[in-house]
């Protein structure tokens, strides 16, 4: 955050609040919106690896029905699948990136 922004807001007569979530939290948004999206989809992954130990979910079934009954299409197919959301999560995270930026 640039300080002669802030400087800048001061100038104008901005309150404290007004600085905060006018200029700071504003000029923050890209970073916050990238570090949302790396958090969701680390959490898709913490839940498919959640799911291989009994939590279900995706995981859980690429662990009971592709690998215990050795069926690789559904294992194939929930790989896809995770891929796909990750995809999409990522996309939708770097257009609103790019938006406010």
């Amino acid at each position: 955050m640039d300080k002669g922004l802030i400087e800048a807001a001061k100038s104008f007569g901005a309150t404290k609040r007004q600085i905060i979530f006018k200029v700071m939290i504003k000029e923050a948004m890209p970073s916050i919106i990238s570090g949302i999206t790396l958090s969701v989809i680390s959490i898709l992954g913490y839940t498919a690896m959640a799911g291989v130990v009994g939590a279900g979910g995706l995981g859980n079934v690429a662990l009971v029905y592709g690998h215990q009954q050795f069926d690789t299409p559904v294992i194939v197919y929930t790989v896809i699948a995770l891929i796909i959301l990750v995809q999409i999560i990522q996309g939708i995270g770097n257009i609103l990136y790019k938006k406010l930026r």
